[in-house]
């Protein structure tokens, strides 16, 4: 049986407050929890089983008129481990009720509108589970470190974002911002093993070495990130993820609260469910 080992609890730890600051982040930390990797895999495996009914419920009440929805948004540097999420926290869920979403360079259709525009057509319908591998939030990243538009553009972004993230909440959506922080000799070690194993290869892309250059660019852009658009309806998470099983960990418990919150039920039968059951018997008679 597992067992709760968080000191404090991730949402707590882990959202960034006054006076944080990304570049006296330790990766290789876990803020919250006492005990280690073994003790972790048996806390995820319960957490995964609490989102898996939690998700189902969520799912159903849409079948019902329900509205609700999540939105888990991941950010990281490449190899920060957001497929790693995926595969492992997402995993647990009915992929029926998931909606993912890898945004990458725009398309020349997505460029020829709002940079919004292929975001707001992508959030999760009413009982789904959304994510996003990236996100809107490369228009005020990879955007601003790579002078792509003027800063006066950019940096209009950072309210738009709020605002939009505000109409998103109130339709009924709860958004969860992860940003997956690794360190540069952890990506260097991931990158090296996906050149060790062929089977990796395919992952391995020459631009990740390139884009190491602008680590510090990505440092004060993730900041001005935290510091302009962690709100009260969108708090961002920042989690460090030199260990694969914390940031699953963290990542599992951030989701799970999310849901828990939406104070989901099961959909109320809306026949008579002792009449239906005196059928069933009937035809077993």
């Amino acid at each position: 049986m597992a067992t709760n080992s968080w000191t404090t609890p991730a949402h707590e730890v882990l959202r960034p407050g006054p006076g944080f600051r990304l570049a006296g982040l330790n990766p290789s930390s876990t803020p919250g929890w006492k005990d280690g990797e073994h003790d972790a895999e048996d806390r995820l495996d319960e957490v995964g089983r609490e989102l898996s009914e939690l998700q189902e419920r969520l799912f159903a009440q849409s079948r019902t008129g329900g509205s609700r929805a999540v939105l888990l948004v991941l950010q990281g540097m490449d190899t920060a481990g957001k497929g790693g999420i995926v595969r492992h926290v997402i995993g647990y869920v009915d992929p029926q009720g998931v909606q993912h979403h890898a945004f990458g360079v725009p398309t020349d259709l997505e460029r020829t509108h709002h940079y919004l525009w292929r975001i707001g057509r992508a959030l999760p319908e009413p009982g789904r589970i959304g994510v996003f591998d990236r996100s809107h939030y490369e228009d005020v990243l990879v955007v601003r470190v790579h002078d792509l538009v003027h800063p006066d553009v950019w940096a209009a972004r950072y309210d738009e974002i709020n605002q939009f993230e505000k109409d998103v909440v109130t339709s009924g959506t709860s958004v969860v911002k992860v940003a997956l922080v690794i360190s540069r000799a952890e990506q260097l070690a991931r990158l090296r093993e996906r050149l060790d194993r062929p089977e990796k290869h395919w992952k391995y892309k020459p631009g990740d070495l390139d884009e190491r250059a602008f680590w510090s660019k990505y440092t004060e852009a993730y900041q001005a990130v935290f510091d302009r658009t962690s709100t009260v309806r969108a708090p961002w998470y920042v989690v460090p993820a030199d260990h694969k099983w914390y940031a699953r960990l963290a990542v599992s418990e951030l989701l799970a609260r999310a849901l828990r919150e939406q104070d989901l039920g099961w959909p109320t039968a809306t026949f008579d469910v002792e009449a239906e059951r005196a059928r069933l018997d009937a035809e077993g008679a």
